[in-house]
């Protein structure tokens, strides 16, 4: 499975695009809002010949959703949310001009992601994992053979996803942390929502908010 980052809006989020050798692919928490965003994005896409086959979002929060539904239309393909976060999607409608984001256009789940089971791209499927604690229905994709972990705002490099936000938890992060990321490879790479990639390994004997 190939995986391309992009970091967008002044939140510093991290946009993925996965793919495998089929060419067909996902779009993991888009946070492209500025046209410019959406033109970087969608041109990597299309140069790389890609089939886009579904939307799919770890967690609702605002940052990983504001490309969500012009993405939608534009490549004509299904949205997916974790099962617990239909409320958090709802509600960015609501808060967004707050944060002085005035054209944010909300988009409808096709599809609730299950606590459990896979996702597949292509001929690769990813495993779910339900892993909240930042948000209520926070979920993580994990490619099994190659040791990827798509983590959203779960586990950072030597930190962690903050717990203050409505329907986060600090001690259910740090326990799903513990007991279903920290129980995978040490070579497991990290592909988190902020921040650049790092190990489970690097986490475990580095990561001061929660070491093994």
């Amino acid at each position: 499975m190939e995986v391309q980052s992009f970091v967008f809006s002044p939140l510093y989020e991290n946009t993925y695009v996965l793919w495998d050798h089929t060419k067909k692919a996902i779009i993991v928490d888009p946070g492209c809002y500025e046209q410019y965003e959406f033109d970087e994005i969608i041109n990597f896409i299309d140069g790389k010949g890609l089939q886009i086959k579904a939307i799919v979002n770890t967690h609702c929060h605002i940052d990983h959703v504001l490309g969500n539904q012009k993405l939608k239309k534009h490549f004509n393909v299904p949205l997916l949310i974790p099962e617990n976060e239909v409320d958090n999607l709802r509600a960015v409608e609501a808060y967004a001009p707050n944060w002085g984001i005035t054209h944010y256009e909300p988009a409808t789940p096709d599809h609730l992601i299950e606590n459990q089971g896979t996702i597949s791209i292509g001929e690769t499927d990813l495993e779910v994992i339900y892993a909240p604690g930042h948000s209520p229905g926070h979920q993580v994709f994990y490619l099994k053979d190659e040791n990827k972990l798509i983590g959203g705002d779960v586990l950072f490099r030597e930190s962690i996803g903050r717990t203050d936000l409505p329907g986060g938890d600090h001690q259910t992060l740090i326990n799903n942390i513990k007991t279903k990321l920290f129980t995978l490879p040490e070579e497991t790479v990290v592909y988190p929502g902020h921040g650049p990639t790092t190990t489970i390994g690097h986490e475990k004997k580095n990561n001061p908010f929660v070491k093994a």
